[in-house]
């Protein structure tokens, strides 16, 4: 079987699935993972609802992975041009799981690992090409989320500082109706509040409060009571 590089030693698949080109020659983007198509391929103790992958597309998980769809669908390696080369890495560790409880979309160029015994759990929305997620605890992004391109979301610095005081793994909390700037980067332990904007290039490493604007590196807030829309 294969496994990752030895930057994700904590992944072990046992159950690959490569999204093979000659689907798409008819039907561009296709269900894959759905109760009436390629089921003899996919354990549906393991996958549960609509995904849609776009080619170009790789996801693995492990025979404890689990992937629920509660509402709607999970589009995967989605793109706005029908020619767009870029692909996409979906990789679930033992007893992961990824929980989307309504339609979102995660667009091309994106690289997303939910380790072992993560949770990542999406609302509805979508996040723009060139995500790099790494979920070593818990990370959670609410409902009516826009997120920008080249965006990184960690939960964890992977490594440890020689002090009692560091904690090396937080969860991460994104809530409802947030917009997220390009090349913004938001690390461990940070909830950010509903209505809240993050702007362009901000390291996030702190709580942003709901309803404000929030920019800089590290980020601060700029202005309070903002709406977007």
């Amino acid at each position: 079987m294969k496994r990752r590089s030895s930057f994700y030693p904590t992944i072990n698949t046992h159950f690959k699935i490569t999204v093979m080109k000659y689907f798409f020659k008819i039907k561009r983007k296709i269900s894959l993972f759905n109760k009436t198509q390629f089921k003899p391929l996919f354990d549906k103790n393991i996958i549960h609802g609509n995904v849609y992958v776009y080619k170009n597309s790789e996801v693995e998980y492990t025979n404890s992975s689990r992937i629920t769809i509660k509402k709607g669908k999970f589009i995967f390696n989605d793109r706005w041009a029908k020619n767009d080369p870029f692909p996409s890495i979906l990789v679930l560790g033992k007893k992961a799981s990824l929980t989307v409880n309504d339609t979102f979309s995660i667009y091309s160029g994106s690289r997303v690992y939910v380790n072992k015994d993560a949770n990542l759990i999406l609302g509805s929305g979508y996040i723009n090409h060139n995500l790099n997620l790494s979920c070593f605890d818990k990370i959670e992004i609410g409902n009516n989320v826009a997120i920008s391109e080249n965006v990184s979301i960690r939960d964890s610095d992977n490594h440890s500082i020689l002090d009692s005081k560091h904690i090396k793994t937080s969860p991460v909390k994104i809530g409802h109706n947030v917009w997220i700037g390009m090349n913004v980067t938001i690390l461990k332990g940070v909830t950010i509040g509903d209505g809240a904007i993050i702007a362009a290039g901000a390291v996030v490493n702190k709580d942003v409060p709901s309803g404000c604007l929030a920019g800089g590196v590290p980020a601060k807030v700029i202005k309070n009571n903002v709406e977007w829309k």
